[in-house]
């Protein structure tokens, strides 16, 4: 075997299922502000989520319609199809949860609105140097693919993440012993399980029709320091506007706390994460385990109550998908 070979990143075959959306709600009437109790830290750390994923899963499929036609391979045209139909729910989902916030006196909307200006107009079609001179969407050529190209090394970079903290909060233990909302944490796990189901697609596709390794060295580093970014400035965005913190403010002691007593990811886990990602042998599929996100979704009230009751919106279909 060739050296070149042996760096090719090399799928874990069992680790493959096939993909469906599942059309889950929740009720949050009785989800308190504070769903872990004592803890408004932890809250609204992982509260940043219903921030975020909205305007970003939208971007998501908006990128992968754009793609589609591009992929060669049937099964990863299939799972590029039910990627599509679960990051639109899980769109949905969140985006629910920010009316319940509203109602309790936490208003999410100037931190949405510059969420979605993020995705819509700086990750839009158009380069961020052409936004700024409001030049209009690129035609098809190189500039349009290396753009397009650009985006889905982006989203393999994020997804990297997504399904770090989807196989977290699977193992988060900690959250059931402080009496986390268990309406909160099926919502979580619902979608932390479907993200760890889902967490090779991203990355096969952007190997399949790109795959360059200074692509996915610069595109990480992008989304890495976005993320952290978007994320400390979420949270802190909470903590100041939470109505019954006079005084809140986030801080990086209690986010290192939070993650010894096991109810935030820790800082060190973050940390290993990224050699695994930047690896040249890297595949997602490694990482995560496909039979405990299954576990999960067969027995999640969302997931079950969906089965049983079938869709009551219409499929999500990508542009030439149906």
């Amino acid at each position: 075997m060739s050296n070149t070979a042996s760096l090719r990143p090399r799928p874990v075959a069992s680790e493959h299922t096939p993909l469906k959306a599942r059309d889950v709600a929740f009720d949050w009437a009785d989800t308190p502000l504070h769903w872990i109790p004592g803890d408004p830290d932890s809250t609204h750390t992982i509260n940043v989520l219903h921030l975020l994923l909205p305007a970003g899963e939208r971007w998501f499929v908006h990128v992968y319609q754009q793609v589609l036609p591009q992929i060669r391979d049937a099964r990863l045209r299939e799972d590029v199809i039910g990627f599509i139909g679960q990051e639109a729910m899980h769109s949905r989902a969140h985006d629910d949860v920010l009316p319940h916030l509203k109602r309790l006196g936490l208003d999410p909307t100037p931190y949405t609105a510059q969420v979605d200006w993020l995705f819509e107009k700086l990750l839009g079609d158009r380069p961020p140097l052409l936004n700024a001179w409001a030049v209009p969407p690129l035609p098809p050529g190189r500039a349009s693919r290396w753009w397009l190209m650009e985006r889905v090394a982006i989203i393999a970079a994020i997804e990297h993440y997504t399904a770090f903290l989807g196989d977290w909060v699977l193992n988060a233990e900690a959250l059931d012993a402080r009496g986390a909302d268990p309406t909160m944490l099926d919502l979580l796990r619902w979608h932390g399980a479907e993200e760890v189901e889902h967490r090779s697609v991203a990355f096969d596709l952007f190997m399949h029709v790109d795959g360059g390794y200074r692509r996915r060295v610069r595109t990480w580093a992008t989304a890495f320091s976005a993320l952290v970014f978007l994320w400390q400035r979420g949270t802190r965005f909470f903590m100041e506007n939470d109505p019954s913190l006079p005084d809140g403010k986030a801080s990086f002691r209690e986010f290192c706390r939070a993650g010894r007593q096991g109810v935030l990811p820790t800082p060190g886990a973050m940390a290993r994460s990224i050699p695994q990602y930047l690896s040249r042998t890297y595949h997602p599929s490694r990482y995560g385990s496909t039979a405990q996100a299954a576990a999960y979704l067969a027995g999640s009230p969302a997931a079950t109550a969906a089965e049983a009751h079938p869709s009551k919106h219409p499929a999500q279909h990508p542009t030439g998908a149906a």
